[in-house]
């Protein structure tokens, strides 16, 4: 009996190693494709110092037949590798500010309905589910038109609408947590409930947040790539979904205007999704 549970303990040992190591590939590759990403973002400025909407070439010039325009241009003759790349600046910034949002909003109602409980957890729960039951494209698309499109609207109506999972989450943490002796032992010195909340419970709960902010983002990236596709982008900046809504017009002549900038969608939210997916087990989230 002992040979064999030494066997099995030495092929549990040996399981969890290989996942561990398919769940490090998994953050790497994930990684690996946002720092592309962000490294050329970050490098839109002094490859393309111009203005990435301004009409620089001869329209419909497809990938790979001048070199001074390797991704072609699109039907304004605009230069499509200049937008993908401020496109992403555009893209990772809506994607950021709109997650700090819903972090900020979600966090605080989490929080606070977990901690209070009672009457107080009843009441925002409440809110919480009243804000779930509009679908959420359809929210922040009423929100972008009421505001009028810019960035500032689309981060506006994104925070507003992606932040109940969120509440959720950090209402189920604070609600595992504030139980625990270094929240009674606080309690006993006297430390009040705001530094309670925000010093003792919140960093303890950040592993499942983090994860969820990874996939908070892509989501973000997503909605605000739909609402430029359908015309409710901010007008005045390149972005990957108004560059996807522009080329829908020539899709069946020349579809590479608009399967660019779709790729570039792909691997940002694809590479955020890998590296949530990553972290949610290397942090033993739900362990």
């Amino acid at each position: 009996m002992g040979m064999i549970s030494s066997l099995r303990a030495a092929e549990g040992g040996a399981t969890h190693r290989r996942s561990r190591s398919r769940v490090s590939t998994s953050a790497l590759t994930g990684g690996v494709i946002l720092v592309l990403i962000l490294a050329g973002a970050a490098a839109a400025p002094f490859l393309y110092p111009g203005d990435p909407l301004d009409m620089v070439a001869s329209p419909f010039i497809w990938p790979g037949t001048d070199p001074a325009y390797p991704l072609g241009t699109d039907m304004l003759g605009r230069d499509i590798a200049a937008g993908i790349l401020h496109g992403a600046r555009v893209s990772l910034l809506i994607g950021l500010v709109a997650t700090l949002v819903s972090l900020v909003i979600g966090g605080t109602f989490g929080a606070v309905a977990g901690f209070y409980g009672g009457r107080t957890d009843w009441a925002l729960m409440r809110a919480t589910e009243l804000v779930q039951t509009i679908p959420p494209f359809l929210f922040a698309l009423a929100i972008v038109a009421i505001l009028q499109p810019s960035v500032p609207a689309i981060v506006i109506a994104i925070g507003l609408t992606a932040w109940p999972s969120l509440a959720r989450l950090v209402r189920a943490e604070v609600l595992r947590l504030r139980n625990g002796d270094f929240v009674q032992a606080s309690i006993s010195v006297g430390a009040s409930h705001r530094r309670i909340i925000l010093f003792e419970i919140l960093p303890n709960a950040l592993a499942p947040v983090i994860v969820s902010a990874s996939i908070l983002i892509a989501g973000a990236i997503l909605t605000e790539s739909s609402l430029a596709f359908l015309g409710l982008g901010d007008p005045n900046v390149a972005s990957w979904g108004g560059m996807v809504g522009a080329g829908r017009e020539v899709l069946r002549t020349d579809w590479y205007i608009a399967t660019l900038p779709g790729l570039a969608i792909i691997a940002a939210v694809l590479g955020l999704n890998l590296l949530g997916d990553g972290l949610n087990d290397l942090l033993d989230v739900r362990r």
